[in-house]
């Protein structure tokens, strides 16, 4: 048979991580026979904020997702997905389109893309902005690492610890430190999408700038 007429098996659907993301974090707590408290001192967050997230009275931001990973010792990946993914030489990772794993907070509604490779070096993102306002969010969001966003529609502000806000409209790119206290809204009405790539994050907590002033969950 013509392997190029051979039908093809549409992928089953992408689970949501809003769906499982208490489960999932119970199951990796207890693989690494952590308790709630030792899982907070590792990830340098409070014991309260990961009991609300294993009972599903809280979605995490996309910060706490990361501490959750360094102290899980894990890729993010395998912490949005409830699997591990692929590690080893040639790695390659499709995402079609509307088919990434999607976790939505009060800010943001994000799309994780490629999240078939372990131990990537960056994670890509879409992120729909829905924050309105600087009130939204717990301070500014801070943690090791690297993130680049290319405004794909729309208009939306970066404000960072250090620079007075940045504008940014289709078309528009920027480039930050992510230990810098930081925070995207979009301030219309109308719907803003950005590509968002994060550098995956190797410095220990124990590392992190955590400038005087700023929350973290």
């Amino acid at each position: 048979m013509d392997p190029l007429s051979t039908p093809v098996t549409a992928p089953p659907p992408r689970r949501r991580s809003g769906q499982s993301i208490a489960q999932t974090l119970r199951a990796l707590r207890r693989a690494a026979n952590l308790t709630l408290n030792e899982l907070a001192l590792r990830s340098g967050l409070a014991a309260s904020t990961l009991s609300k997230i294993e009972n599903d009275q809280m979605s995490p931001t996309y910060d706490t997702l990361l501490n959750l990973a360094e102290g899980l010792s894990i890729d993010i990946s395998e912490l949005v997905t409830g699997g591990r993914g692929v590690s080893v030489n040639g790695r390659k990772a499709v995402t079609r389109r509307g088919e990434g794993i999607v976790h939505k907070t009060p800010q943001y509604d994000y799309e994780m893309l490629c999240n078939d490779i372990a131990n990537r070096q960056f994670v890509p993102l879409l992120a729909k902005v829905k924050a309105n306002s600087l009130l939204q969010f717990d301070g500014l969001i801070s943690h090791a690492g690297e993130e680049f966003v290319f405004v794909l529609d729309g208009q939306v502000e970066l404000h960072t610890e250090f620079y007075s806000p940045t504008y940014l409209e289709r078309g528009d790119c920027c480039y930050f430190d992510s230990t810098m206290g930081h925070a995207l809204i979009n301030p219309h009405d109308a719907p803003a999408q950005v590509l968002w790539v994060c550098s995956r994050v190797i410095a220990p907590l124990t590392e992190k700038l955590q400038p005087t002033g700023r929350q973290r969950e």
